[in-house]
């Protein structure tokens, strides 16, 4: 129904904003990981949307890329998920962590999101898998080439060794960010294991 809405941000939270666009008030959910890249209070903003109309609530979903919007919508449609999860996973894991847990079948790593069991996240990866995620939403940039798919691969290996994403994610770009030379992927885990 909406694409986007665009005006000026008016409050927000770590879970939702209000968007003034023209007088009118748009209250929106996002996802956790977009609170800290929202700008201040009285600046502009593009906020692409999600409308979920159910029995009880008409809700409206707020992303700052188009492609979060687009993976939220596949998301929120998979049996047993819904809205609320599939905001939670946007929110806890970007969506090249998501693309490649799905693609390494790292039920783990999913199932460390909250609200996220075992069996959702072992039915989720069979479902995106089913949807043909890597080309469910060409516009999304999900697909992971040269360096991006060396850091997924090396966050997914810390995460099964029993490291948070977060813990994991922070190394790998540590030890990325001071590397000299390009690294492989074994040398690359094992510098970042140093960073723990």
């Amino acid at each position: 129904m909406y694409e986007f809405v665009e005006g000026t941000l008016d409050e927000k939270a770590p879970d939702k904003i209000t968007l003034n666009c023209n007088g009118i008030g748009y209250f929106l959910f996002i996802p956790l990981n977009c609170y800290h890249t929202l700008p201040q209070i009285g600046k502009k903003l593009r906020i692409y949307t999600s409308f979920v109309v159910r029995e009880d609530a008409h809700r409206l979903f707020g992303f700052l890329e188009r492609a979060e919007r687009d993976l939220f919508n596949i998301l929120k449609d998979i049996s047993g998920i819904g809205p609320k999860t599939a905001l939670s996973l946007i929110g806890h894991l970007d969506r090249h962590q998501l693309f490649d847990a799905v693609h390494a079948s790292n039920a783990r790593l999913i199932a460390k999101v909250p609200g996220i069991g075992k069996k959702t996240a072992e039915r989720l990866i069979v479902e995106l898998r089913d949807k043909k995620f890597s080309t469910a939403t060409p516009s999304s940039g999900i697909q992971l080439t040269g360096e991006d798919q060396l850091r997924f691969d090396a966050i997914s290996a810390l995460v099964s060794l029993g490291y948070s994403p977060q813990q994991s994610e922070r190394a790998i770009d540590k030890t990325l960010k001071t590397a000299e030379n390009e690294l492989e992927l074994p040398l690359l885990i094992t510098n970042a294991l140093q960073q723990m």
